[in-house]
């Protein structure tokens, strides 16, 4: 007969979710991994059969609690024309805020993108459709804020806010304020091309 679990795996992953963003995949050990989560390394395996298996229910948590939330306003059924500028101040301000993980530790999948396990096919193929995401949700904010725009102009402004995000998120442990830069930067092509509208 099979053991009852007598854990919440959301919570559980949650946890673990902060461990692998503030270390990577690799830098974190099992034993932090345990005392994170309360488990111990018997119901770890069990309930998602390795490491690995964690790392991968904390990119999921990590897409469906945090990204896509803050994604929401530029997916929906309808944008409001300021939502992309809305998002990158929203951003900038996580980002500089002291203390927090976006601050501390930029994106866990920028991060895992950069990390030994990012060779990974499987790990790959979930980071570039992060990117995918982002780019397409941008795109939908440059759409809503410059209706006028050809589509090529679009698929520039979109790409570029992408970069410059991207870029954010892999500085701002190491230099905040180039970071920071980066958000205003994207803000600052929105608004001049508003400009010439």
């Amino acid at each position: 007969m099979g053991r009852t679990q007598t854990f919440d795996t959301a919570e559980a992953v949650r946890a673990a979710r902060g461990v692998f963003w503030e270390r990577g995949f690799e830098s974190a050990p099992l034993p932090e991994l345990e005392r994170a989560t309360g488990l111990s390394r018997s119901s770890i395996y069990h309930a998602f059969g390795s490491k690995r298996g964690l790392f991968d229910a904390a990119v999921e948590s990590y897409l469906d609690e945090v990204i896509r939330p803050r994604l929401a306003p530029l997916t929906g059924e309808s944008v409001a024309p300021e939502a992309l500028e809305t998002y990158l101040g929203g951003l900038r301000t996580a980002l500089l805020t002291a203390g927090s993980l976006p601050a501390t530790s930029g994106c866990l999948l920028v991060n895992t993108a950069a990390a030994p396990i990012g060779t990974d096919d499987a790990v790959a193929r979930v980071v570039a459709s992060y990117r995918a995401e982002l780019r397409a949700a941008f795109a939908r904010g440059v759409r809503a804020a410059l209706p006028e725009l050809a589509g090529t102009e679009v698929a520039t402004l979109a790409d570029a806010s992408t970069g410059l995000v991207v870029s954010a998120f892999a500085l701002v442990r190491v230099a905040p304020d180039a970071a920071a830069s980066a958000i205003d930067a994207a803000l600052a092509l929105l608004a001049d091309r508003r400009r010439r509208a």
